[in-house]
């Protein structure tokens, strides 16, 4: 297994490899071949970024058994999909903004998918081929906005709405993992992947037959029960077995 990561380092964007608190230099090409190289720094002597730049962000809606419950709705037939703009997108560390234009805003825990290598049209089976691995992601949403539009599109499409990281990890079982939300230390979610409606294999071959996946490109699997609401000067945290937590705090807009 190994855990992708990007960073800043002097100015410049790079892939690297983390390995307990240590990032060494990714050689190759991230969405092919590649090897450890040296040793770069301490994960806290650079600054983690988000570990992909997607050109979309794809997102699923109810798709864990106990969260559709919750809500007293039926489990869909197929996937509800949504997009998130790749400018929503912020990294580990990155602060949450809360819009002056929204009074209530909601954090929800998810397994994100990274691709790996363009995806049009394909089966399940060949589906799970096309992923380069799994991070930790957070769907922020405007839960007041999303109840008053029509579509929950401005709701969900606010820069910093979509935080991401801290690694891609790769060769994990993504039917079966531990994923945790926490508010200021106290947990809120905590389910296992094996509670999702469509398997990742299942998503990613549905959403490819609507359009093509590029490499970079994340997918947020759903939520499970208990997503909180979120204050300025909170913070949250998404933990995934296997990856790691991804941590941001909530700001006022400046």
């Amino acid at each position: 297994m190994s855990k992708i990561v990007r960073y800043t380092q002097g100015g410049r964007v790079s892939y690297g490899l983390l390995r307990q608190d240590s990032v060494f230099q990714l050689v190759g090409d991230v969405f092919g071949d590649f090897l450890e190289g040296p040793y770069v720094a301490r994960a806290d002597e650079v600054t983690i970024l988000s570990p992909c730049a997607p050109t979309k962000i794809v997102g699923v809606g109810l798709n864990y058994r106990a969260h559709v419950e919750e809500l007293g709705l039926q489990v869909p037939d197929t996937p509800l999909l949504f997009l998130k703009p790749p400018s929503s997108v912020i990294g580990p560390r990155g602060e949450i903004v809360f819009p002056a234009s929204s009074n209530e805003l909601g954090f929800s825990a998810e397994l994100a998918l990274v691709l790996k290598r363009k995806a049009t049209g394909v089966s399940p089976t060949e589906a799970v081929e096309c992923l380069l691995g799994y991070t930790c992601a957070n769907d922020v949403t405007a839960r007041d906005l999303a109840r008053k539009d029509t579509t929950t599109t401005r709701a969900k499409c606010f820069d910093t709405f979509c935080p991401i990281g801290p690694c891609v990890a790769t060769g994990l079982d993504a039917g079966n993992l531990c994923i945790t939300s926490r508010l200021n230390g106290q947990v809120y979610q905590r389910a296992e992947t094996a509670d999702m409606v469509f398997s990742v294999g299942e998503l990613v071959s549905f959403i490819s037959q609507v359009m093509t996946l590029e490499p970079g490109d994340v997918i947020l699997t759903g939520t499970p029960q208990g997503a909180g609401a979120l204050s300025v000067g909170d913070v949250v945290e998404v933990e995934i077995e296997g990856v790691g937590a991804l941590v941001n705090t909530v700001v006022s807009p400046r």
